[in-house]
């Protein structure tokens, strides 16, 4: 299974062509083994709130669009072993709070973070694809 950023998600809806070819292989590696792709569920909040600041446009309303974001993916909640995570990641890794909760769930999962986020990839905490 890999875990997809919040970017990736939003990318595959409406800029698949931004989204790297080494990613999309992968991509379509794990839905054809079965794995799955997984999303924190941070990332529909985040998804939310550009939306609502206009730096997104959905061709649906938003929750139609959530709710597809939803049945397509694996939503991987924020646990307590998550919220602990990502408040002692190193100072390398990005402040942002939702970069910080992806990075936590990819860490206790064990997953393979596909991202195109250069501070995340330079800090090499999390495994990334991209």
């Amino acid at each position: 299974m890999l875990l997809l950023d919040t970017h990736v998600v939003l990318w595959l809806a409406l800029e698949p062509a931004r989204i790297s070819r080494r990613a999309k292989s992968a991509i379509e590696a794990a839905r054809n083994d079965g794995e799955g792709l997984a999303i924190s569920d941070i990332t529909l909040l985040e998804i939310t709130s550009l939306h609502l600041k206009g730096r997104i446009q959905l061709h649906a309303g938003l929750e139609a669009f959530l709710s597809e974001v939803e049945s397509r993916f694996i939503v991987l909640p924020i646990s307590s072993r998550v919220c602990v995570r990502s408040v002692t990641l190193p100072a390398n890794y990005p402040q942002d709070p939702a970069d910080r909760i992806v990075g936590a769930i990819a860490l206790v999962e064990g997953l393979t973070l596909l991202t195109a986020d250069d501070g995340i990839r330079r800090s090499k905490v999390v495994t990334t694809l991209w």
